[in-house]
């Protein structure tokens, strides 16, 4: 499962940001060769109720809209969701302690790890390469 990438909400957001139109340009390219099949992509429930709320809140999309983008990573077969559970929760917060790190990262980086993923795309290098297992990726870096 070396392959298996893991999509972080900035990512996504990125794709959809008129207002950074160098980090919209990579991040639509990436977004799109999961959506065209050219590759596969995992995201989590988390990160499609955090992208929901960036579109509304960040960028002023209407509901409708952010609805449908959010649907669109729901239906497609080439976005892979995975999930967590409490046993999830309780290893995110014995990992946000001994990180550092965020827990809502901690919470996605143990989500990865429970289904065999250790590659993140995001632009978040900081709190992710804290995490131990972690392979952190930043294509929008300047």
């Amino acid at each position: 499962m070396n392959d298996d990438i893991f999509y972080d909400t900035n990512i996504l957001f990125y794709a959809y940001d008129l207002s950074e139109p160098s980090k919209r340009e990579v991040c639509k390219t990436l977004v799109g060769r999961v959506f065209s099949g050219e590759t596969k992509g995992f995201i989590s429930n988390q990160i499609l109720v955090e992208l929901y709320n960036a579109l509304t809140r960040k960028l002023g999309v209407k509901a409708d809209t952010a609805n449908l983008i959010v649907e669109s990573f729901l239906a497609s077969p080439n976005w892979l969701k995975i999930s967590y559970n409490h046993f999830t929760i309780k290893s995110a917060l014995n990992t946000s302690k001994a990180f550092g790190a965020p827990f809502l990262d901690s919470l996605i980086a143990e989500t990865m790890k429970e289904n065999s993923i250790s590659h993140i795309i995001t632009e978040n290098e900081r709190d992710f390469m804290q995490i131990s297992g972690i392979y952190v990726e930043n294509p929008v870096k300047h």
